[in-house]
This record gives structure tokens, C-alpha cells and sequence, in this order.
């Protein structure tokens, strides 16, 4: 057992307050959700958000594509797919650079107080859209802009560029013991 806090645990910070780099990294289940539960935060408060998917196809139709689009939140998928499922990993590279330009740009307009970079990390490992140009968006944004990179094995340029990091890590995961992904919980 352990006995309830009675005093607060940290003082509050004096710094200014401005956009965030925020970063969900590692092996476990959770990196998008997490994202996506800034993106209601941040809607619920009345600041708009966009949402860009690096590795889903345009006509993805997830759970999360069909509740944000009723809460009137822009999502896009940029890619085309799992790379291990592509049939033409040119394709592919050509299809993440055209998206990594327009949620670029996106960030950089100004337009939205919190813009995510879902599974961003894929595609700068494959070498699809270069770390350097990532990093110098992330300098470049808008001062008052948030944005959130989510993916596994995220370069250690961007954790160190970066506001916020949290690392989701596996404990379990019920794929390893032959559970498929399920509608609505999609793991």
C-alpha cells in the first residue's frame, strides 16, 4: 500500500508557455492513441488540429478516420500501406515524400494549433523523407504550433530536438499469443 500525496509533488514551472515538439516512441501498443487523445484535448478546447498518417493508404477507414471526421478533424493517410506490403517500395518512398511536403507545409502555414505526424519515423528510417528536413521543420514551426511525431525507433536527433518524450513500451501484447486486431481496439 502506499499512502496518498498530501503536498504537491513539483513547483510550478515560470518559463513561457509555446509550441511543443512531443514525441511517442518505442515497441509497445499506444503511440497513435496517445496522439489521438492530444487531438481531442485539443479540440475539446476549441483549437483546431490535422492529422497526417505516413503508412496508412488515402482510403483508410479506421476507427479513428470515422470518429475524427465527425468531430471535423481533418486525418490523411500519406502512404501506401505496410511497407511489407507494398508492391512497389518506390511507390511507396514517392508517395511519403508528396506527404511529408504537404504535412509540412501544413505545420508550417500556421493554420493549426496542433498538427500530428503519425508514424513519421518509418519513412525517415527507410530513408524516404530526410531527417534533416524533418528537423527543419520542427525548428522552423510556428512558435505557438504543437506537433506530434509517433513511431517506433524515432531518431534520437528528433528525441533530442524534442519538448516531450515518452516511450511506450511492450509488457504484453495479445498479437504474440495469436489474438488478431479487432475492430475498435485495432492493435
Amino acid at each position: 500500500m502506499e499512502e496518498p500525496k498530501r503536498e504537491k509533488p513539483y513547483q510550478k514551472p515560470s518559463g513561457e508557455r509555446r509550441g511543443l515538439v512531443l514525441v511517442y516512441t518505442g515497441e509497445g501498443k499506444g503511440k497513435t492513441t496517445a496522439a489521438l487523445g492530444l487531438v481531442l484535448r485539443a479540440v475539446g478546447r476549441g483549437f483546431r488540429a490535422r492529422v497526417f498518417q505516413f503508412m496508412k493508404h488515402e482510403q483508410a477507414a479506421f476507427g479513428e478516420h470515422r470518429a475524427l471526421e465527425r468531430l471535423g478533424v481533418a486525418i490523411e493517410g500519406l502512404g501506401d500501406g505496410f511497407s511489407w506490403k507494398s508492391k512497389d517500395l518506390e511507390k511507396s518512398a514517392a508517395l511519403a515524400y508528396a506527404g511529408w511536403q504537404k504535412a509540412r507545409a501544413e505545420l508550417l502555414s500556421g493554420a493549426y494549433f496542433l498538427v500530428v505526424w503519425d508514424e513519421i519515423s518509418y519513412p525517415i528510417r527507410y530513408g524516404w523523407i530526410p531527417l534533416e528536413e524533418v528537423l527543419l521543420a520542427l525548428k522552423e514551426k510556428p512558435r505557438e504550433a504543437h506537433v506530434v511525431l509517433t513511431g517506433r525507433g524515432m531518431p534520437k536527433e528528433i528525441l533530442e530536438l524534442a519538448d516531450t518524450v515518452s516511450e511506450v513500451r511492450k509488457v504484453k501484447h495479445a498479437f504474440d499469443a495469436g489474438v488478431p486486431a479487432q475492430r475498435g481496439i485495432e492493435h
